[in-house]
């Protein structure tokens, strides 16, 4: 073996064995919706500057999420239940009680002047506020000069060279810094020792430091904005906690807990098992294909694919990423992309097979290596792009998506670049493997490329048509949007939660089944509390409910209503409008990106066929009445991600193409680009569908639209990439003056024109 070859196969070799001694060892973080979790239900009060009413109750939900996603609670839940509750689910908490605590307290911030020690008599007495401080003295207090709504950050820190412990470091607003500069300049004021010197941090009507401004400072001068510290007695979880409240804001109201409990999962056992037996079966599928296609480097490619399943759940297990339906989403993108890098190889070492007579399997799967790295990367890169975006301007499960779709795209780059690489090279090796054509699988051309050689079909002789045809596609899907409408789901619009206890226990697999029967089968059914069972749905009058009351005592007996609620979309306002940001940039910066890698002309061409993709998947589903919910969103993102991956490959070819003949028109390049790209398009597009057949058949009712929203995606994803994205750039360059791309030349080559690799075996001698 040579030295790369040796390295790559020792560092998968120890990549792969971390990663099963993480899965032996450690359990991994599912979210409600695969085991359940906690549930609290907080009452909004009134305040003295607010009315708890349906406008500020959403503010103190938004304010909520934010501190919730602090806390690295992995994809919460919120609603807004009437007018002034919010009921809160978080997944897989280990210390419910620690996260009532956090999640209920105000943290009413505020910075006052010391007017002086403070007695006991003053304390009930409205001529101030007058409090203990952290030694249990008692301050009179002047009225608050800030609050913590002009905090901009906070971070706790342990100073060791002070000897001051656990800190939390404050930097203010702007306004707000000069009114801190301004109240430690009074301060400044007075002698040193003097109570006056001080100035008080209260949280919640507490003091929790109240430190003498240096004597360094003078007097009106002040401390400027950012170098400010709350020191006390508090250990490093206290502080941290401190700093996660602070920055998280001030509810706008206060809230009690009134309610909590730990619920059931939201997709039962049965559904969980379907999902994992289709899962296995359409992995097993997929590597069967690859295998029949590419023989005994496709059954390597597919060793690797089960090796980036391991490498991606111990790295999910490890960094302890909540698992829920929605960011599953991100491993279905992120195996297709696996396979779809050992596609490309495989089908670039086919071209130097039989392009250039002679030559070794080694050396073809060498150039395939080379040649597909930069598709490989591009369409790497700009997934990367689009899941560090959705994390960084997400929340809740948005947020969680680009999480695992970043994952799983960084192991399925190694996957691909690093043990399939190792593995086919030591195949390639043998001579055995070498002389055999029906063994390797590369040294034939397949039956795709074949019939396409055979054929030559001209495509792009006139784009116009093929820019007809997905312009009305699109009218067909608004036209559907329009007439039908979108079936929007609760998480959008809201609806309606209502809780039954029954005489006899009824398990919610049992509950989900009756009430699809009785035309409830979109009801979100988990268990509540002892054996009672909660109900949501979208809209739900009193006659719809006494019926699926009625279809419940069929099972269960006497069956009668514990509560009753509207509530509000889970999927807020706010974070409906971050998703839509967080998308909107990602597809910016892409386009930004294509058009640095690629040419302009290319960058639009990719977006609208991403554009066409939504747009379609969008109206099919208002055709067909499916509700579109947050699985759909992590759907129609997964297919967003495949549409760009798709493009970029067949743009990457015709880069190439073109670079080698720069005299030729760019239909005809397009034309070749086209045929040559169509048989990783095919084979990749098939590993895909078998995974996503396999969860539409076997996944039950919970999956079944997350695989057809993907089927339907994959397939326009496919489409649009060759005969939406192609014709918008042929048209586009028609008007543009770019001169075509220069060809590169490759490393390890001579500076002649037409010279050529050698191959690591040959010594150059000849006879």
């Amino acid at each position: 073996m040579t030295r790369a070859t040796t390295v790559r196969a020792v560092l998968a070799a120890a990549v792969l064995l971390v990663s099963v001694l993480i899965t032996l060892t450690m359990s991994p973080r599912l979210g409600l919706d695969l085991q359940g979790g906690t549930r609290m239900v907080l009452q909004a009060q009134d305040s003295a500057t607010a009315k708890a009413d349906r406008e500020s109750t959403d503010r103190t939900l938004e304010v909520l999420r934010r501190r919730i996603d602090s806390l690295g609670v992995s994809e919460p839940t919120l609603t807004r239940s009437g007018e002034d509750r919010i009921i809160v689910e978080l997944p897989d908490v280990q210390d419910p009680r620690k996260a009532a605590e956090v999640v209920g307290r105000t943290a009413q911030l505020s910075f006052h002047a010391v007017r002086g020690q403070g007695t006991e008599q003053q304390k009930g007495k409205a001529t101030g506020l007058t409090l203990p401080d952290e030694d249990g003295r008692l301050l009179a207090l002047g009225p608050a000069r800030l609050t913590g709504a002009g905090v901009k950050d906070a971070g706790a820190s342990f100073d060791a060279q002070q000897g001051a412990g656990w800190t939390v470091a404050l930097d203010f607003h702007k306004g707000a810094g000069r009114d801190w500069t301004r109240l430690t300049g009074e301060a400044a004021c007075h002698p040193a020792q003097d109570e006056r010197r001080r100035v008080a941090i209260v949280l919640d009507d507490q003091v929790i430091s109240s430190p003498q401004v240096a004597p360094s400072v003078g007097c009106d001068v002040g401390l400027p904005s950012g170098s400010t510290q709350i020191t006390g007695s508090f250990g490093a979880d206290e502080a941290r906690d401190l700093a996660l409240l602070i920055k998280g804001g001030a509810l706008p109201l206060p809230v009690e807990i009134v309610e909590q409990r730990t619920v059931g999962p939201t997709l039962g056992a049965a559904a969980i098992d379907a999902s994992a037996r289709a899962a296995l079966i359409g992995a097993a599928a997929t590597a069967l294909f690859i295998t029949f296609v590419y023989r005994l480097f496709g059954a390597l490619a597919a060793t690797a694919l089960a090796a980036y399943g391991v490498i991606s759940y111990a790295a999910l297990v490890a960094l302890g990423v909540t698992l829920t339906l929605p960011g599953l989403a991100g491993f279905v993108l992120a195996i297709g992309m696996a396979v779809d890098a050992n596609v490309l190889v495989f089908e670039r070492a086919r071209e130097e097979y039989a392009e250039r007579s002679g030559r070794s399997l080694r050396s073809a799967m060498t150039a395939g290596f080379r040649n597909a790295w930069s598709a490989v990367a591009d369409s790497n890169v700009t997934t990367l792009i689009a899941a560090g975006l959705l994390f960084f301007l997400g929340s809740g499960p948005v947020k969680g998506f680009g999480v695992t779709l970043a994952i799983g795209v960084l192991a399925s780059m190694f996957s691909a670049l690093v043990i399939a690489r190792a593995l086919t090279e030591i195949a390639s090796r043998s001579r055995f493997v070498g002389d055999y054509r029906g063994v390797n699988g590369i040294a034939r051309p397949g039956r795709v490329r074949t019939w396409l050689a055979r054929r030559d079909p001209q495509l792009f002789r006139s784009p116009r048509r093929w820019l007809l045809i997905s312009t009305a596609l699109i009218a067909v899907a608004v036209l559907g949007i329009v007439v039908r409408g979108v079936n929007l789901g609760v998480e959008f619009t809201g609806g309606r939660l209502v809780e039954y206890s029954t005489s006899r226990p009824v398990d919610v697999e049992t509950a989900r089944t009756v009430l699809a029967g009785a035309g409830f089968g979109d009801a979100e059914v988990t268990t509540a509390g002892a054996g009672d069972l909660s109900v949501r749905t979208g809209d739900l009058d009193n006659h719809e409910e006494h019926a699926l009351r009625a279809a419940l005592a069929e099972e269960g007996g006497q069956t009668t209503k514990v509560r009753d609620e509207l509530i509000g979309p889970s999927l807020g306002d706010e974070l409906r409008r971050n998703a839509l940001i967080a998308l909107a940039v990602a597809v910016a910066v892409q386009l930004a990106y294509l058009a640095v890698r690629f040419r302009w002309t290319f960058a639009l061409a990719s977006v609208a066929a991403l554009v066409h993709d939504v747009i379609l998947l969008v109206g099919a589903f208002a055709w067909l009445g499916r509700t579109v919910d947050g699985i759909f969103l992590a759907a129609l993102l997964t297919v967003i991600g495949y549409s760009v991956n798709d493009s970029v490959v067949v743009f990457d070819r015709v880069r190439e193409l073109w670079a080698k003949a720069r005299r030729a028109s760019v239909s005809t390049i397009a034309n070749r680009a086209v045929l040559q790209t169509v048989p990783r398009t095919v084979n990749t597009g098939m590993g895909a569908l078998f995974i996503l057949a396999a969860l539409a058949v076997l996944g039950g009712d919970s999956l079944e639209d997350f695989a057809l929203a993907l089927l339907i995606g994959i397939c326009v994803g496919t489409y649009s990439s060759v005969l939406t994205a192609v014709p918008v750039a042929l048209t586009l360059e028609k008007r543009a003056k770019t001169p075509p791309p220069a060809r590169k030349r490759a490393s390890g080559r001579t500076s002649g024109a037409g010279a050529k690799r050698r191959d690591p075996r040959d010594n150059g001698a000849r006879v």
